[in-house]
């Protein structure tokens, strides 16, 4: 059905905005694919740009795959014959894939996670909240962002099993194939993260400061000022 279809291209287009990479360049003057772990996300802006920009792309991305929802419904509504569920499931799905292949940013995004939140809130609440607590109490017994976020993608279709009810279109039986998918989606993204873990060297994220010691002319070891212009 070409409702369907056009659906699909609004919410890829959506997810194509990838607001790490505007504001690693409206911010630090880079592209944060360019820094770091060069992944354009919200961990990767935290550690190459600050919380503040972080914080920012983390909402900004969240809402995308909100607006991608509320546009399904929308249309939904708008057009008798389409079937709901179907369009939520479509944008839901055409959402992430734009954010993991943004056309506008050479088909190189992010991971999908931060997106994947939104559209879980959108679809079902209780679900969101229930991995996404599920995710922060794992990252922060492990400080790995990774393990949270691909322990909330595979509990996801499990939850779809149990629960039934508080979902945005429909009753809960036909998402456990939509949720695989994104769930398939995000591990996916995540792959290389998955082998560093088990292999025991995936990065830790900690919000500590680390103090940095140069050396003088003397070589006794001072700590780097952040007063200190930059040169």
């Amino acid at each position: 059905m070409i409702v369907n279809v056009i659906m699909a291209i609004i919410a890829y287009l959506i997810g194509s905005i990838n607001f790490s990479v505007i504001f690693s360049k409206k911010f630090a003057g880079f592209d944060v694919r360019e820094k770091g772990s060069g992944n354009a996300g919200s961990t990767n802006m935290l550690r190459s740009v600050g919380k503040g920009a972080a914080a920012l792309t983390l909402l900004c991305d969240v809402l995308k795959g909100v607006v991608a929802i509320l546009i399904a419904i929308g249309i939904g509504n708008l057009v008798q014959s389409a079937d709901k569920g179907l369009l939520v499931q479509i944008a839901g799905i055409a959402v992430v894939i734009g954010h993991t292949f943004p056309i506008f940013f050479g088909f190189k995004g992010g991971k999908g996670v931060a997106t994947s939140l939104g559209i879980l809130l959108m679809t079902n609440w209780q679900i969101g909240l229930i991995c996404l607590v599920f995710a922060l109490v794992l990252m922060a017994l492990t400080q790995m962002v990774s393990l949270g976020s691909c322990a909330a993608a595979v509990l996801f279709p499990v939850l779809t099993l149990f629960i039934k009810e508080h979902y945005i279109v429909a009753e809960g039986g036909s998402y456990f194939i939509y949720s695989v998918i994104l769930a398939v989606i995000v591990l996916y993204n995540h792959r290389s993260n998955i082998k560093r873990m088990l292999n025991g060297t995936e990065n830790k994220l900690s919000f500590k400061k680390n103090k940095t010691k140069v050396k003088t002319g003397r070589n006794i070891p001072v700590e780097r000022n952040k007063k200190w212009k930059k040169q």
